[in-house]
């Protein structure tokens, strides 16, 4: 009879952890996706992350001393073990340490629980280091983040997801100049700069004077990430009903965003699965929704998408501005309202710069010229050969 009751109560005993579990698991927030901050002070947030090797990663903090400025490192486990006094060095200069994982892998290819495990080993490692621990701020090895990611960091408890908004893609061997001029050409209010400490980016170390001394000179402030959260003007968050024809590729060109970007902060897993009536957050922006109009009369091989990609708005805002009910159906010579906050493409030439998923060809079909023209006006040897974050000068 007592061991009746005895297994009896252990069964319950297991059957209210498990839903104890379940229940801490569901109510468990997702971790917010931060690409940027909305503001309009300018702050600017430099951010590290750290490989297996770390070896500018001395270089970097002394120049940081040097200027006064305070960063955010995102730290890996494995580079923690190789190189354990970088990671104290970090510390004891005052920088914020966030997690970039133990072994930096996809996290969109892991169950939760390697994800927590991932988390839980890098932040017993660096608390073991330095005292300091990663929460709560994450970093996705390569930026890979889903609704799925967003709830398992979230879990783990990691309640900032931060992205970036700055790309200098330093790991591909730029020069000081190069990656300088990208974050010149791109820095906005509440930016997130990605750079790198490894032996990989040896340009990083060489740009920073210059690129600290540059965005000083435009006004802007050096913080860690925490310190720029804390500017997040979230009463401006804009919103947006999805109409018909929408697609989540047309309104993140709309506000300027990324498509991940925008998936993430509605966690939607599936990009082409939104539907009409939908509202959606439009993360870090200030762009306000077209409130003027301009005017395009149609030439000859003008389709309404193509314009739509022009003017950055959408095939469905330009029929509705004008009536058509057939999208296939316009003309040469007919005079086009173009819903847009933009101004039209310049009479001479206009700058654009590159971005995923662009090609030579893509650009010159939205400016309505040529990858020959294009290439020349930039001194172009090599057509395959653009880089994300590259200005071109677009001639007409």
């Amino acid at each position: 009879m007592k061991r009746k009751v005895i297994r009896g109560a252990m069964a319950l005993f297991i059957l209210l952890a498990m839903v104890i579990t379940q229940s801490i698991s569901v109510s468990a927030a997702a971790s917010k996706f931060v690409t940027s901050v909305n503001t309009t002070s300018k702050v600017v947030a430099l951010t590290f992350d750290d490989g297996a090797d770390g070896a500018n990663t001395n270089k970097i903090l002394d120049i940081l001393a040097k200027n006064n400025v305070k960063a955010t490192f995102f730290l890996t486990g494995s580079g923690a073990n190789n190189h354990p006094q970088y990671i104290k060095n970090i510390a004891a200069k005052g920088h914020q340490l966030g997690n970039h994982s133990y072994t930096h892998p996809d996290f969109t290819k892991l169950t939760a629980t390697q994800m927590k495990s991932e988390l839980d080993r890098t932040e017993a490692l660096i608390k073991s280091l330095t005292g300091k621990t990663t929460k709560p701020i994450f970093r996705a090895p390569f930026g890979a983040v889903n609704s799925t990611v967003l709830n398992g960091v979230g879990a783990a408890g990691y309640g900032y997801t931060i992205q970036w908004n700055i790309d200098t893609i330093d790991w591909k061997g730029l020069t000081a100049s190069q990656i300088n001029t990208k974050v010149q050409t791109n820095i906005k209010p509440g930016s997130i700069v990605l750079m790198h400490t490894g032996a990989g980016a040896p340009g990083t170390p060489l740009a920073l004077p210059t690129m600290i001394s540059q965005l000083k000179a435009k006004g802007y402030k050096f913080v860690t990430v925490s310190q720029l959260l804390a500017y997040q003007n979230t009463s401006s968050n804009k919103t947006y009903t999805v109409k018909s024809g929408d697609t989540l590729y047309s309104i993140a060109r709309t506000y300027g965003v990324t498509v991940s970007a925008l998936a993430a902060a509605n966690n939607i897993t599936n990009y082409s699965l939104i539907y009409v009536g939908q509202v959606l957050i439009i993360p870090g922006t200030t762009v306000t929704p077209p409130t003027t109009t301009v005017k395009y009369t149609v030439k000859s091989g003008d389709t309404l998408y193509k314009i739509a990609t022009m003017y950055n708005t959408t095939v469905a805002k330009i029929a509705a501005a004008n009536n058509i009910t057939n999208v296939n159906s316009i003309y040469v010579g007919q005079v086009l309202i173009i819903p847009t906050t933009t101004v039209t493409p310049p009479t001479t030439t206009v700058k654009y710069t590159v971005k995923s998923g662009d090609t030579l060809y893509k650009i010159a079909t939205m400016y309505n010229t040529t990858v020959a023209k294009i290439a020349a006006a930039n001194n172009i040897t090599n057509v395959n050969s653009i880089y994300v974050g590259q200005v071109l000068t677009i001639p007409k």
